[in-house]
């Protein structure tokens, strides 16, 4: 089992919150964080530590993106004209894997890198298994034929526990999906609290 694929696991139960809104969640059976010594009494948070955290549960949810990874999207989003939070959160519900998931083609956004990866997705006809790869508005995600039969695809789609976001077309019966424009912050159906204002505060200061 790679790290990635266990880190699944403990993000939620490090956190103390259910980030992904999943029934499985540990944090539905055990709030307390993973390990020996996870149910020691919680300490308050410096500045620091609740900005690290806002950072950690951003990164966590998009897959537990690397250091290298979060802050090079950072650095763009800090490029582009406009509000910086604002902009990172668009960045990345831009990734071809974030996309995927949130089309609901597959249950969770470590399923959706894999599933990139093995080169089940096109966009606009033409095959990409890069899961970082930008999707830019007006772009078709689809299934390639060969894998619209999948047990993953067929039993996603089926989920009731989440809705596709309204800046998406989703046609579960062609298995397709339109990128219709970027979303702000308020328009992003995250589980939990999100606040990448904090990030900002954080790269602003380390």
């Amino acid at each position: 089992m790679t790290k990635r694929t266990s880190a699944k696991y403990k993000i939620d139960r490090r956190m103390g919150e259910n980030i992904w809104g999943r029934a499985k969640s540990p944090v539905n059976r055990r709030e307390y964080g993973p390990g020996q010594h996870g149910q020691r009494r919680k300490t308050k948070l410096s500045d620091f530590g609740i900005q690290l955290r806002a950072k950690q549960k951003l990164k966590g949810y998009y897959g537990d993106l690397t250091e290298k990874q979060f802050r090079r999207i950072y650095a763009e989003a800090e490029r582009i004209k406009g509000d910086t939070g604002e902009n990172l959160i668009g960045l990345l519900e831009r990734r071809l894997d974030a996309v995927i998931y949130r089309a609901k083609f597959v249950p969770t956004v470590f399923a959706a890198r894999q599933f990139v990866n093995h080169g089940h997705i096109t966009v606009n006809g033409t095959r990409v298994n890069i899961p970082s790869y930008r999707v830019k508005e007006g772009d078709v995600i689809a299934i390639r034929d060969k894998s619209k039969q999948l047990a993953i695809v067929l039993e996603s789609v089926g989920l009731a526990e989440r809705d596709v976001p309204d800046y998406m077309e989703a046609d579960h019966s062609k298995l397709t999906a339109t990128f219709t424009r970027t979303p702000s912050l308020a328009d992003v159906p995250y589980a939990v609290q999100m606040e990448p204002n904090l990030v900002v505060e954080f790269y602003a200061k380390n």
